[in-house]
């Protein structure tokens, strides 16, 4: 736990250091922007994506930009969940959500100059790195393309709405459907950070594809883990309202199979995603790999 602290706060500093700065015309925006992420979070993706270009070799350097992408599109996808359309959240992390401090108009564009910075940050890093070397060039080329693929309408977005529209229906999904829904509105962007930070190592296809699984298996599990969370768990330890799928009668995994049947799922998914990471044969760093085997099983097994 003090080395997952101490990750946590490596990835603070740099996810920190690309925020925009607060002045100009559109200062407002840029305050709204910059509080959904200072609110804090897990820094999971972040996280993962720097471990994971550790393991294959690449550096801080390499992956910083690609970090700080990560989270303010993870942010964006949040800043959006909790507007009045969406969920109508308003706590977030234990703070008011953005569009509740700023504004819903504000949450709105808040959400879209986050998505948008993301891929500016990411960009610049991309042609620094054609012009410096083009064997990197070509990897945070790649990382650029599966982020931007798992955030979209075959990843993250994609998922989000058929959420959104069966929320709309207030109908009981199918299985099928739901897990359509976890893979891409929560596993996607998993995936995306692990993937990423392999690429920027030079992993090969094979690893990539083993990352990809072990992404999509930790998502579910994570997801899962959510679903219990708002059935039994406490709105002072989440820092966010609990029972809100209940309220707006959401189908879930664990309204569906039940507390005891959900937490069995987890434990064999995480065991599943861990396997994957055990079969990785380019790893170049080993003491990441057993940090991201450890960290799987702690943010599966967490309380908040």
């Amino acid at each position: 736990m003090a080395y997952l602290s101490n990750k946590k706060e490596e990835a603070d500093r740099i996810v920190l250091s690309f925020l925009p700065e607060e002045s100009g015309y559109d200062k407002t925006l840029l305050k709204a922007m910059n509080y959904s992420v200072k609110v804090g979070g897990k820094r999971l993706r972040p996280i993962l994506l720097l471990s994971f270009a550790r393991m294959y070799g690449a550096t801080e350097a390499d992956a910083a930009p690609f970090m700080a992408a990560m989270e303010f599109i993870h942010t964006y996808s949040l800043v959006h969940d909790d507007l009045p359309a969406m969920d109508n959240d308003m706590l977030r992390r234990g703070n008011p959500t953005t569009h509740a401090a700023f504004g819903e108009a504000m949450g709105i564009l808040a959400g879209d100059g986050l998505l948008s910075e993301a891929f500016t940050i990411i960009s610049h890093q991309v042609l620094k790195q054609v012009a410096l070397d083009q064997i990197k060039g070509i990897r945070a080329a790649k990382a650029f393309q599966i982020i931007a693929e798992k955030a979209g309408i075959n990843g993250m977005v994609g998922g989000q709405s058929l959420d959104v529209e069966s929320d709309k229906d207030k109908r009981d999904v199918t299985e099928d459907e739901l897990e359509y829904i976890y893979e891409n509105k929560t596993s996607a962007l998993l995936e995306a950070a692990m993937m990423a930070g392999a690429s920027l190592g030079g992993a090969d296809e094979a690893d990539i594809e083993l990352i990809r699984k072990a992404g999509s298996a930790l998502g579910k599990a994570f997801q899962i883990r959510d679903d219990i969370l708002d059935i039994t768990g406490d709105e002072k330890t989440l820092g966010k309202s609990v029972g809100q799928d209940e309220k707006n009668q959401k189908s879930t995994y664990a309204s569906i199979h039940g507390i005891e049947e959900s937490e069995k799922t987890v434990k064999g998914l995480t065991d599943e995603a861990c396997g994957y990471i055990k079969q990785l044969s380019g790893v170049k760093n080993e003491e990441e790999r057993e940090f991201v085997i450890e960290l799987f099983g702690s943010l599966t097994e967490r309380n908040n």
